[in-house]
């Protein structure tokens, strides 16, 4: 492979998650009443936990603390990384053959922590990775290149020998901003993106499987 390390997102990137949160987190202010417009999921997408239930506060008007809406979102997403979210087609074949050319790789999510481990363990391939890091670990959300520069610096590396594998659009041209090579994965929360991630990443694959993929990164 041409790069020695690799970063990947894990929501809608590694797991099949990506429309979960939206629904979670409009579900959960149904039951109060409000209703979280789709737009505003959206636009929060690169934003932390924590900076999206500030978001969502101000758009409810409801008397609540960022803090227990981002307790509550957590708690019921909890359950699902814990059970039910699985990995994508490909992905953990696609990780144990990086693993084997001796690719250094490492999760970079926008997730809580807690949250990212419990999920990546629970799928069996945690042994992977170097490490697990959120994006609140850092202070910034996918909007800025923080993240994706500790994760480059903790693997010992920078962004002229790192890849970063994303599904987002914004975390993409982010990455790419940063001096990374960027490789863009399918997910349905983000289909109405795929012309703009195609011409925006240097690569981009519907599935983890595409030999396309191994071909083009030499394993």
């Amino acid at each position: 492979m041409n790069k020695k390390f690799a970063i990947f997102d894990m929501d809608g990137t590694l797991v099949d998650s990506g429309t979960v949160w939206g629904q979670t987190s409009a579900g959960y202010f149904a039951g109060l009443g409000v209703t979280i417009p789709a737009s505003l999921i959206e636009e929060t997408a690169h934003l932390s936990m924590m900076e999206t239930a500030a978001r969502f506060v101000q758009c409810s008007g409801l008397p609540l603390t960022p803090e227990e809406v981002a307790e509550e979102i957590n708690r019921r997403m909890e359950l699902h990384y814990r059970t039910d979210i699985p990995l994508k087609p490909g992905a953990a074949p696609f990780l144990r053959r990086l693993q084997a050319a001796g690719v250094r790789m490492c999760v970079a999510s926008s997730t809580a922590q807690p949250l990212i481990e419990a999920c990546i363990q629970r799928l069996g391939v945690g042994d992977c990775f170097e490490f697990l890091l959120s994006s609140e670990a850092v202070g910034a959300g996918k909007d800025r290149p923080d993240i994706y520069l500790e994760a480059a610096r903790r693997l010992g590396g920078g962004p002229e020998d790192t890849i970063v594998f994303e599904d987002l659009l914004f975390a993409v041209q982010t990455a790419r901003s940063a001096g990374f090579q960027t490789a863009a994965i399918y997910d349905e929360a983000s289909a109405g993106d795929e012309a703009a991630l195609r011409e925006t990443a240097d690569f981009y694959v519907t599935r983890w499987d595409d030999p396309a993929l191994a071909q083009w990164l030499g394993v």
